[in-house]
């Protein structure tokens, strides 16, 4: 077949694809066993309502076991935005917010469980949350979740960078002057384009590496360079898709801080109930 030249999204999620290629022969036979790479299907726009669908009838059916869980998320969020708003990191609020995206994988971790159970007719509750730890295959979730951790720090680093490039060293004096600064100047607008450029790779990254693999590397025995390379190619395929469940993920989220972070008690069940489903409709 004749090569096209793809567009940014399928540079990078071919970029992802080649360095996860690259740890698969990197480990010794035995890590990587079994290595045999499921297959994928073809996608659609209504394979996204119907993991949706899913995700809701999931939720309604654990209701106060779901809400415990995710009770933790809002308070996790609120010291992360305590310890921003404290001294000089007040410009690091819309970051750590907008971070919620890159670590949303990991905090939906048992809500796979749940929704796994669930469908083989398993009975289960909220302490499905630490039963992933007794997963065989926990050694390769957690590493997979430090590589969202790491994405996440990546970020607020980058943030404060790209904020010392267009504002320079002084400090924001308040909130509301900083949000002023932000909307009306120069260096505020070039702020919110380049940031918004670079936690979009990032966003883009996390997605193509993790829509699939955390729920396969729960469901199934395969190798860590398996799960992610399985995640890519879903990605790959399914570029449409795909983005639009970005789409959908990012704007529940963003929906979900308000207010006060406690509509992520909401957001959080039902986009981790339907992941699930979205792996199960995209891999064999």
């Amino acid at each position: 077949m004749p090569k096209t030249i793809g567009n940014p999204l399928s540079w990078m999620l071919g970029a992802v694809g080649s360095a996860a290629g690259y740890a698969q022969t990197a480990v010794s036979p035995s890590a990587a066993d079994p290595g045999v790479m499921p297959e994928t299907r073809d996608l659609a726009m209504a394979d996204l309502r119907h993991a949706l669908r899913k995700g809701w009838e999931d939720m309604a059916a654990f209701r106060s076991d779901v809400v415990f869980v995710c009770l933790l998320y809002p308070v996790i969020g609120g010291l992360l935005l305590a310890l921003a708003a404290e001294g000089s990191s007040l410009h690091l609020l819309f970051p750590v917010l907008s971070g919620f995206a890159l670590t949303g994988p990991v905090a939906a971790l048992g809500l796979y469980e749940m929704s796994r159970r669930r469908e083989a007719g398993e009975p289960t509750n909220w302490l499905a949350l630490f039963d992933v730890m007794k997963s065989p295959r926990f050694g390769r979730i957690l590493t997979l979740s430090l590589f969202n951790v790491v994405i996440f720090l990546v970020w607020i680093m980058l943030a404060d960078l790209i904020f010392g490039m267009t504002f320079g060293p002084e400090v924001p004096r308040s909130l509301s002057a900083f949000l002023g600064e932000v909307l009306t100047t120069p260096a505020g607008w070039a702020l919110i384009v380049i940031g918004s450029g670079v936690g979009f790779g990032l966003a883009l990254v996390v997605l193509a590496v993790g829509v699939v693999s955390f729920p396969l590397l729960l469901d199934r025995d395969v190798s860590l360079p398996v799960a992610v390379m399985t995640s890519v190619r879903v990605s790959r395929r399914n570029p449409l898709v795909i983005g639009a469940w970005g789409l959908i993920v990012a704007g529940s989220l963003a929906v979900g801080t308000l207010p006060a972070l406690l509509g992520l008690v909401l957001a959080l069940p039902l986009l981790g109930h339907a992941t699930w489903h979205l792996y199960r409709a995209a891999v064999v």
